[in-house]
């Protein structure tokens, strides 16, 4: 009697089975949003294995048609006078659009802002510019889109931070808008000067 009932109780927990992966579901989906409320949940503050670590190698042209110099990892060795970005950025890119105005205040208050220019037509990116407003300090453009695999770029806009060692110490995939700019990048702006 035993033999028969043994099968039956395998069969049994196979009808928990779903209830136990649904609470597990429910659980993580309130912690999500608990951490979405607190702010500790960052979609955008994406992990790379370049935290840590100095900009790969690179050398980029400068953007033809624009006033300002070609951009080489050479310009992100330390020591620099303080934290530097690199904003990945291209004209076809709406988001981009969003995030330009946190990019021109930034260099207007003196943060060095770096560009690259990512598989975009010349014209486009300095009728971009021209339109916008110009945060760059330095430009380059990576046309094949080779330099932004090396940094592990997921699309455009994605900024690094750069401390004055010339080692990458944040990454944001996604517009940096004003509340990233104050909760983010503020903090570590001040904690890199």
């Amino acid at each position: 009697m035993s033999d028969a009932a043994s099968p039956k109780r395998p069969r049994r927990w196979m009808l928990y089975a779903p209830v136990g992966l649904a609470a597990a579901a429910g659980v993580g989906f309130y912690a999500m949003l608990q951490g979405l409320q607190d702010g500790s949940y960052n979609p955008r503050g994406v992990p790379s294995v370049l935290l840590g670590k100095p900009a790969p190698d690179f050398s980029l042209p400068a953007l033809e048609g624009v006033d300002l110099p070609a951009l080489t990892a050479e310009d992100l060795r330390g020591p620099l006078p303080g934290p530097v970005l690199v904003n990945f950025w291209a004209s076809w890119c709406a988001p981009c659009i969003i995030e330009h105005p946190q990019l021109m205040r930034l260099s207007r208050e003196g943060v060095a802002v770096y560009g690259i220019n990512y598989k975009d037509r010349v014209a486009e990116a300095g009728a971009f510019l021209r339109r916008h407003g110009n945060p760059y300090r330095r430009l380059g453009r990576d046309e094949p889109g080779r330099t932004a695999i090396d940094w592990g770029v997921y699309g455009v806009p994605e900024t690094y931070l750069l401390d004055r060692q010339g080692m990458i110490r944040w990454r944001w995939a996604g517009p940096i808008t004003t509340d990233t700019l104050e909760s983010e990048l503020r903090p570590l702006l001040r904690r890199f000067a």
